[in-house]
């Protein structure tokens, strides 16, 4: 009688170092064909929105803008489109099924999924030095152009809270990827939840029904973080920023990033691979 010795793996053996396979998933983002249109698409963007904000400047002569303004408006095109990397970095394998590549030289997931994380960390915070850069840039040439005074008021908190709005919309972006493992399904949701029910949704309510006020921050980390950043609510109203606001802030990202995420992941983790 005859026996059959089954194949096993060895997780006893040193792992790859989780510097390289942060450097592998970096990499991953750009090399391919979608990723690299999709970063040049986003350049062109940020040149096209600099160019038009010089043209009104510059046809308009009591208009006037500062460098936070210019670094403001250059991140709008990195948060619409470069959140999309965090998408395919996790929904791609599973897509095209490398994934049993990727599990098969690295067996422990959860090391995968962080040097995923931490990829589209290092790029959420690549992207507020490029806004950065485009801006200071735009500033020098809103100055060159109308001979007005660059105001150069970047502050510490605007910075900071720039910075954490932008990994927040990374992190859901990565969250819902977990959750669907598909990249169309998660691309379709994450531009609902970020652009169509806070600009169309959440609007409409919040001018047509006073209890939307109250429901739509904790809902949306954007109108919640609105209060702590700029002392007003998203529309400009002046707010008293106490407790309540914070809690709502930490509410709706819990809500949007640390709840998915956790189920999402879990999802990876424990998902058969086939």
């Amino acid at each position: 009688m005859s026996t059959t010795t089954q194949p096993t793996i060895d997780l006893s053996r040193p792992g790859i170092p989780f510097g390289r396979a942060v450097s592998v998933e970096v990499r991953k983002m750009f090399d391919t064909r979608g990723g690299l249109w999709l970063f040049i698409c986003t350049g062109g963007m940020m040149v096209l929105l600099m160019g038009l904000i010089l043209l009104v400047m510059a046809l308009n002569d009591g208009s006037t803008i500062t460098a936070n303004g210019f670094m403001q408006a250059m991140i709008v095109p990195l948060s619409i489109l470069l959140p999309v990397f965090a998408i395919l970095t996790l929904t791609t394998e599973w897509g095209q099924r490398t994934h049993l590549v990727t599990f098969s030289i690295e067996p422990r997931r959860g090391r995968v999924v962080a040097a995923k994380l931490a990829a589209v960390t290092i790029l959420a915070l690549g992207t507020m030095v490029l806004a950065g850069l485009v801006g200071a840039l735009g500033n020098v040439l809103y100055g060159a152009i109308t001979g007005n005074e660059m105001v150069w008021n970047v502050s510490a908190k605007d910075l900071a809270w720039t910075a954490a709005l932008q990994l927040i919309y990374f992190l859901m972006a990565f969250a819902i990827a977990s959750v669907f493992l598909s990249t169309p399904g998660a691309i379709a949701v994450f531009y609902v939840i970020a652009l169509i029910l806070p600009f169309v949704v959440y609007t409409t309510l919040w001018f047509m029904f006073g209890w939307a006020r109250d429901v739509i921050p904790w809902l949306d980390f954007n109108y919640a973080a609105a209060p702590l950043q700029l002392g007003t609510d998203f529309f400009g109203e002046p707010v008293d920023v106490g407790a309540y606001e914070y809690l709502r802030f930490a509410g709706s990202v819990t809500l949007l990033v640390i709840l998915p995420g956790l189920f999402g992941i879990r999802r990876v983790l424990r998902t058969e691979v086939k």
